[in-house]
């Protein structure tokens, strides 16, 4: 029966410690200077804020590291692929609906994985290959099985686009380019920075 009690609560501790490294890791993405508008640009939450920031976002890289078209008028432009300290890969961009009509995001770009479709709609299907390593990296999950990405949305209005951004676990250092899959929409080889 300890044996027992030890082994939740060493899984309890083994959560506590994930959840407050990805907090921290949160936190040190947004910036803390204050004074430079650029910098928060880097955070999703920051990203998804949207208002007069956007500009200073597409302002920050030249051109996006893939422009994926999907079906219906969905397109995803990939902006950044950054290494965080914490042994990470997040990829940021901005889904947006280039059709004539409201779109219904697919249930497909969730993946197929059950604990992820019970979370609702999200970008869990995403994946991150390295064909240096032959290596596939999946959307990384909480402990309740919740995919680090954006979730929550189903609709966008014609011309209406939502920042988004998927977590993944880092591929070794020496490799710095990944092939970027989500389903219904083209592969895509990205650059990692950082």
């Amino acid at each position: 029966m300890s044996i027992r009690f030890t082994g939740k609560a060493n899984r309890g501790m083994v959560a506590l410690t994930v959840a407050a490294g990805l907090a921290l890791s949160a936190a040190g993405c947004g910036g803390g200077g204050g004074d430079d508008p650029k910098k928060p640009e880097h955070s999703a939450s920051a990203a998804a804020s949207g208002g007069s920031n956007a500009s200073a976002q597409e302002g920050q890289s030249n051109e996006p590291l893939a422009e994926l078209k999907g079906s219906d008028g969905l397109y995803l432009s990939i902006t950044s692929a950054q290494r965080d300290g914490g042994g990470f890969v997040t990829v940021n961009g901005v889904l947006k609906n280039d059709g004539a009509k409201n779109l219904v995001i697919p249930s497909a770009l969730s993946g197929n994985e059950t604990e992820i479709i019970r979370n609702g709609r999200s970008l869990g299907g995403a994946t991150l290959i390295d064909p240096q390593g032959k290596k596939r990296y999946y959307v990384l999950r909480d402990t309740d099985g919740r995919p680090l990405t954006t979730t929550g949305f189903s609709t966008l209005k014609p011309g209406d686009d939502l920042s988004v951004f998927m977590q993944f676990p880092a591929p070794p250092e020496n490799t710095s380019e990944v092939d970027f899959q989500l389903p219904t929409f083209p592969a895509a080889t990205i650059q990692i920075s950082g």
